[in-house]
């Protein structure tokens, strides 16, 4: 649910030349800007909980009926009125098509003789899958969804190789809708099977050892739930290599909460199957079935707990991720067989490895070893644990502050794969090999011992030089005094004379972390002396449990009131002032960018909202946002409704305020937030805010596309474009 969004070029030595200072005084204004189109004003009035909410713009939710496209269509002509003629827009989008084709590359995974990883080069819309047969064989392209659209709107969603690397199944889905289709292909020969199931969005999938068949998710086919439910009910099922997936025996999910997000896991010798299904984001349940018994019948482990846990079996033994009893999270193990025999109440489990000063973010078994990611005042580090003992053995070492994206490896592998980048690192693998070292001298027991990590993939961006560029971790106070850290971006020896032109971004939810990462995009923004800030906002996972649940429900006005700090922080510290200061989130941190606007529109100059979340008291009902009722609330509940009253950003517009130019960036086929939020928020704000033509609001809609996920580099460049142009004209950045 986490959910978690090209080679580089020649130098441009001509535009790098003529690169020139920041303008201090007032934006250069195209020549003439006309009027926003009018929406018209249809209030449609409603009593929730005794409160009367009057929403003028309740008609654009339904973006199917004539009206809501043709206001589409008007806004869209607008906004390209403005946009196309900024002046430096050529330039801006020469440099991203520069910056934006540096390439990616994905965490490796083991299986068997094989190994597989994605990597996008140059102007690839999409990322190729890659095998090649032994860690240092040559590459053979096994999966290239860019044969499949010309335009590069069919996307790789997931892939899981099984246990020996013999097939891959893997999911795509067309413009962004990430509805995936799920395929099986054979490694050795490029050939696909027949085999093919529909409705495997973020599918998890557990291979049988033998090839036999596999464990997956999906959703249901209309008429196989209540009608609006096919969002919704994910279920675990188990398909028989070749079987008509018609037939696949459903396993996991009947009459639970529609909202319930099952994932499985397979023991290595095939015998025990795990369900750990997440109900929001601070709670998650455990189930265990024994394959071998007759029944084949879920057990539950942990049930109705406040707490998340994250469940693997290896060698007969459950080993467990949780914050029960360590908001910071710890590793406990059990025998599985005594959960089969029912025989557990939740008391006999053994600490593994107790809770630290880092957050224990994800756990895996590779080599015979217990491998953790932590995070640790919000960057990554990766330890490895003696199995049966919780030993500490090795610290992995890591080049610099950064994150790791991802673990690959198998239990029986000689080495794993580390996925780092970082602000000014570019996405690179890292090789851990695990050795055996026999002392026949002295006659002892073998021992592990570990080499330095080596490079084993890397992304090249020739146009960018780390070295003009710093990075600094700052800590400031919230507004009840709660201290949040911040990463500050830019050229080395900015001058903090208050005038820099400042990007300041966040997120605050879902416990997700906002560690470093290789932004392509914004060295735009930093080559011309502008500073990018990232701030650690509650509602992340970045210091715990605790922290997140600082930043969720009712506290939520928390992450907002952090978000304001962090501007406060950068103007008081002369990096910039508020006439020089733009903010800038998507999704979650579209909401969060909406709160800060309404809530203190004099502290910024510009917004970048994407893809946001602006109508909290009608959210729920649309797409599959019911699932984030445990992180916000719902205003269907009378307790609930009101912080979401308080604070929803679409219900905060006051008339006749001077508000900051705002960008809104949605799109028309994302199924994760409608873009409805968008269309009234931009309609609500034009109709009210007292701004004059050098302070517009302005509404994008991305065709054929989605949330993010899988978006094209053609479409990236275009959005970057339109970004990075109304930015520069915002702050005063000549280009």
């Amino acid at each position: 649910m986490r959910e978690a969004f090209s080679v580089a070029c020649i130098v441009c030595v001509i535009l790098i030349l003529s690169m020139t200072v920041l303008a201090e005084d007032s934006p250069t204004a195209p020549t003439s800007i006309s009027k926003p189109p009018v929406a018209k004003r249809r209030p449609v009035e409603q009593a929730i909980h005794g409160v009367t909410i009057v929403d003028p713009y309740r008609w654009l939710e339904n973006g199917e009926s004539p009206e809501t496209q043709q206001f589409v269509r008007d806004q869209l002509a607008h906004t390209r009125s403005v946009l196309d003629t900024l002046p430096g827009r050529a330039a801006i989008q020469t440099r991203l098509s520069q910056l934006l084709t540096i390439g990616t590359v994905g965490t490796p995974q083991v299986g068997g003789e094989y190994y597989f990883y994605t990597r996008r080069e140059g102007r690839q819309n999409q990322p190729i899958l890659y095998v090649r047969k032994g860690v240092a064989g040559s590459d053979r392209v096994l999966v290239d969804v860019n044969r499949l659209a010309a335009d590069g709107t069919v996307a790789l969603d997931w892939w899981t190789p099984s246990h020996d690397g013999k097939y891959v199944a893997y999911g795509t889905s067309l413009s962004g809708s990430e509805m995936s289709t799920l395929h099986i292909i054979e490694t050795s020969t490029g050939k696909l099977l027949p085999d093919t199931i529909e409705r495997t969005r973020a599918a998890s999938i557990g291979w049988m050892p033998d090839n036999s068949g596999f464990y997956y998710t999906r959703y249901p086919k209309k008429g196989e739930v209540a009608a609006g439910q096919e969002m919704y009910n994910r279920r675990v099922f188990y398909h028989a290599l070749g079987a008509d997936p018609a037939n696949d025996s459903l396993v996991f999910g009947q009459g639970r909460d529609p909202q319930d997000w099952p994932n499985v896991e397979i023991s290595e010798d095939g015998r025990w199957l795990v369900i750990n299904v997440q109900q929001g984001w601070a709670k998650t349940e455990v189930y265990l079935v024994d394959l071998k018994s007759a029944a084949k019948m879920p057990i539950p482990v942990v049930t109705g707990k406040d707490f998340i846990y994250e469940a693997k079996v290896f060698q007969g033994e459950l080993y467990i991720r949780t914050n029960e009893g360590a908001p910071r999270f710890r590793v406990v193990t059990v025998p599985a067989a005594s959960l089969s025999r029912r025989i557990w109440r939740g008391r006999i489990w053994r600490e593994l490895v107790p809770e630290s000063d880092a957050v224990i973010s994800e756990i895996n078994i590779i080599h015979g070893n217990l491998v953790t990611t932590e995070e640790k005042e919000a960057h990554s580090q990766v330890r490895i644990f003696e199995l049966t003992t919780g030993r500490l053995m090795h610290n992995v070492t890591l080049p610099t502050i950064g994150s790791v994206l991802g673990i690959g490896g198998q239990w029986d592998s000689d080495e794993m794969f580390i996925a780092f980048q970082s602000f000014t690192v570019p996405p690179t693998i890292y090789r851990q090999e695990f050795v055996i070292r026999h002392d026949w001298e002295k006659q002892k027991a073998p021992k592990k011992y570990f080499r330095d990590v080596s490079v084993w993939a890397k992304v090249d961006a020739p146009t960018i030089d780390p070295a003009k560029y710093e990075v600094e971790q700052v800590w400031y106070a919230s507004k009840d005094g709660t201290r949040v850290p911040m990463f500050v971006v830019a050229k080395k020896g900015v001058a903090l004379d208050g005038k820099n032109p400042t990007l300041l971004s966040g997120y605050g939810g879902f416990n997700v972390s906002n560690t470093p990462a290789f932004n392509r995009g914004v060295y735009v923004w930093l080559e011309r002396g502008g500073v990018f800030a990232v701030a650690n906002l509650r509602g992340g996972a970045e210091f715990g449990e605790d922290w997140h649940r600082a930043g969720m429900l009712d506290k939520k006005q928390n992450v907002f009131d952090d978000f304001i700090g962090a501007a406060e922080y950068l103007i008081s510290q002369k990096y910039t002032d508020k006439d020089h200061l733009a903010i800038q989130g998507g999704s979650n941190g579209g909401l969060l960018v909406g709160a800060a606007l309404t809530q203190r529109p004099d502290l910024f100059r510009a917004v970048i909202c994407q893809v946001p979340l602006l109508d909290m008291l009608r959210y729920q009902n649309f797409q599959i946002a019911k699932l984030w009722i445990p992180e916000y609330g719902s205003a269907e509940n009378p307790d609930q409704f009101k912080w979401l009253h308080a604070y929803s950003p679409y219900h905060r517009v006051k008339s006749g305020t001077v508000y900051p130019s705002v960008l809104f960036m949605t799109a028309d086929t994302d199924t994760r937030v409608d873009p409805m939020h968008a269309k009234k928020m931009a309609a609500l704000l034009q109709a009210e805010a007292a701004n004059g033509p050098d302070r517009p609001i302005l509404l994008r809609i991305e065709p054929k596309a989605g949330h993010g996920a899988g978006k094209p580099v053609s479409k990236l460049i275009d959005e970057g474009t339109d970004m990075w142009s109304f930015l520069f004209w915002q702050l005063g950045v000549e280009p």
